[in-house]
């Protein structure tokens, strides 16, 4: 009986005391990682802090009237000085100047390499030499401009990581911090620096690693995240040895409360059993609630015996952790309605009969009906397609196909919807409903019948020099000895106006493809105005030989010369001349001007032409943009000349602009910034 009494008791305590162990191993290991985590993410967002004020500081330091008056005067010694002083105020360990080059000129704080100049420009965390090892760093740049100039430099301002920067990230987050790259560790809080250490396999999730390793014998919890694209590494770590030492404690507390309860065993029996069966029964009564879901009601189990205490403990936690986690999902699925409410397409489901039972704010927006008026509603009511008799559901492309059908909205306006559909199979139901998924596409369908009528006018522009190349140089290769030199001159002329035509084209059309991938880009210098103006007549003035135009230039006495880019400004005279030789008549006066005001002159080609009506006066400087005229030498073109121009003028800084002849005719302008007064 005692053998029995003692066996019962040693079996009870041992599956009552080791699952509770192993709960609260789990549940320590379980908080120290969630320490370690969250000393992770403050880790994470002190760098951000520090990021954010060093970014601060360098915007203020490049905004310092002194320090951009030192730059441009070229002062070194002066500059280098303000900067010692500048180190010194804010407590930072670097501040650096670099030119546009991105060379250094002046620092002042800890030497670096020149090449951070460079690497500051890509980067916000760099390694870079500090005497015989690496030293990380914590970097911000910012342009240094003038008004006149543009930029003219870049100051770097820099927090070195190094202990000192670990021992302040221990202080903040109570962890130890420790930087590295490629593994190797450039600084530690960790008392006694790195040590030997013994690294287990760390695993990864999204962006950070995590994993266990010794140093000096002690273990440690840690935590990895990279910083930046240099290589730098932040960890943060949580010495667990006191956990350890928790956990063998509380293994030994079980070894001897089992050896005590068995020499007591025959005496207590029946009392540990009586104790011990009621809390388990109250447990089995609370884990049954939760199997039924009933996870809102704490678990209020109170027994005397120790192990069933922290059994109902972990039973506890982990009904708080499933009702947490239900909360997070619950949230997340009115997270996950909003977002779709949010979308900007439109999304409809249809029920077998083509009723509509869901109806999306992007669908609102797009069709102007509202949620209300149309639940419930056939959906062949509420869509109204355009030319075709057909109703809208025979209209409904199959799942995974998209088509587009012209559509009358609500409030009588005209669209293309493209339209996707699929076919949902809800668990709680056998219907099949339809989902679909719509956008309105109207502008790419305009943009598409633009771009057939701008390859048109390409092909056309193309065509017409090609083919009158080809006649006139027919007749040299055929008839060259028996032609006069009149006819010779005049099939001279005729190639180089094609000539001239095609190399235009063709530069409007590589200027306009460089705006668009935003490779456009000037290279302002002083120049002179006429030079330029004279450069643009020498290439159109066969054309407007050929029409007998007569070209007027009016310049001031004293031509002024500009800050801008000889060979895009020839570009800009050159299509505006060829312009105006285009829409004027036969026989007409072309006159380009020049005026200063002030700091700029404002040059101006007027021609005699139909001019350009009010509405299109903003219009015309657009790509694909071209005014209505019934004038016969301007019915084609493919509406860049005019966009390469507006380009080219404001990337100068200037601006450019029509107005009405008085008489007939229009007057394109354009501004230019004056440098100096011949």
């Amino acid at each position: 009986m005692i053998l029995s009494s003692v066996t019962l008791v040693l079996l009870t305590v041992a599956a009552a005391g080791l699952p509770a162990l192993w709960i609260i191993r789990n549940q320590l290991e379980r908080q120290a990682w969630a320490q370690v985590e969250q000393g992770n993410r403050a880790a994470q967002a002190l760098y951000a802090a520090r990021q954010s004020e060093i970014a601060d500081l360098a915007t203020l330091t490049a905004q310092r009237p002194t320090l951009q008056a030192l730059l441009k005067q070229g002062e070194e010694a002066g500059l280098a000085a303000y900067l010692s002083a500048l180190q010194a105020g804010a407590g930072l360990d670097l501040v650096l100047v670099c030119d546009t080059a991105y060379q250094p000129i002046a620092q002042a704080g800890v030497a670096v390499t020149e090449a951070i100049c460079m690497d500051v420009a890509t980067a916000e965390f760099d390694i870079a030499p500090a005497g015989s090892a690496s030293q990380g760093w914590l970097l911000a740049a910012h342009p240094v401009t003038d008004k006149e100039r543009g930029q003219i430099g870049t100051v770097v301002v820099g927090m070195a990581l190094d202990d000192g920067f670990a021992a302040q990230m221990r202080a903040q987050t109570g962890l130890e911090h420790t930087l590295s790259v490629g593994g190797q560790p450039l600084a530690t809080s960790l008392t006694g620096g790195i040590g030997v250490r013994q690294t287990s396999g760390y695993i990864t999730f999204e962006n950070t690693s995590r994993g266990t390793f010794d140093l000096d014998g002690h273990p440690y919890y840690a935590a990895r995240f990279p910083l930046g694209s240099s290589g730098l590494e932040a960890e943060v770590a949580l010495a667990v040895a006191d956990i350890t030492a928790t956990q063998r404690r509380l293994a030994w507390t079980l070894v001897g409360s089992i050896l005590a309860i068995a020499g007591l065993g025959s005496l207590l029996g029946a009392l540990l059993a009586r104790r011990i069966s009621q809390p388990l029964a109250r447990l089995t009564h609370a884990a049954t609630s939760l199997s039924k879901g009933d996870l809102s009601a704490p678990l209020a189990v109170e027994a005397r015996v120790r192990e069933v205490a922290l059994v109902a403990r972990a039973l506890e936690d982990a009904r708080a952790d499933l009702n947490r986690t239900l909360n997070a999902l619950r949230k997340e699925k009115a997270w996950a309605d909003h977002l779709l409410e949010a979308i900007v397409e439109g999304i409809v489901t249809l029920d077998r009969r083509g009723h509509i039972t869901f109806f999306s704010h992007g669908a609102e927006r797009i069709t102007g009906w509202e949620r209300d008026q149309v639940i419930g509603q056939p959906c062949d009511q509420v869509f109204q397609p355009l030319e075709t008799d057909e109703p809208f559901s025979q209209l409904i492309p199959p799942p995974g196909r998209r088509r587009k059908i012209p559509m009358l909205l609500r409030d009588g306006r005209k669209a293309v919807l493209a339209m996707t559909g699929a076919r949902l199979f809800p668990n709680e139901s056998g219907d099949a409903r339809a989902a679909l998924v719509f956008r309105d596409v109207s502008e790419e369908e305009t943009m598409h019948r633009v771009m057939g009528h701008f390859l048109a006018n390409v092909s056309h522009e193309f065509r017409t020099p090609l083919s009158a190349l080809a006649a006139s140089a027919e007749l040299l290769v055929d008839q060259a000895p028996d032609l006069s030199a009149a006819e010779l001159q005049e099939l001279l002329t005729s190639l180089h106006l094609g000539v001239l035509g095609l190399q235009t084209l063709v530069d409007n059309l590589l200027e306009s493809a460089s705006i668009e991938a935003g490779r456009f880009r000037v290279s302002p210098r002083p120049s002179s105005l006429g030079d330029m103006i004279a450069e643009a007549i020498r290439t159109m003035q066969p054309l407007l030989d050929k029409h007998g135009q007569r070209l007027l230039v009016e310049l001031p006495a004293a031509i002024p010369v500009v800050q801008a880019d000889p060979r895009r400004t020839v570009q800009v005279l050159v299509n505006l001349l060829s312009n105006a030789s285009k829409y004027g008549p036969d026989e007409a006066e072309i006159a380009i001007g020049a005026a200063r005001h002030e700091g700029w002159v404002r040059v101006t080609v007027a021609d005699q032409g139909p001019g350009v009506p009010s509405a299109y006066h903003d219009l015309v400087f657009r790509r694909f943009e071209r005014p209505e005229t019934d004038h016969t030498k301007a019915q084609y073109g493919v509406g860049l000349g005019l966009s390469v121009v507006k380009a080219i003028v404001e990337a100068h800084g200037g601006q450019v602009g029509v107005d009405d002849q008085p008489a007939s005719g229009s007057a394109f302008w354009f501004t230019l910034p004056v440098v100096s007064a011949q």
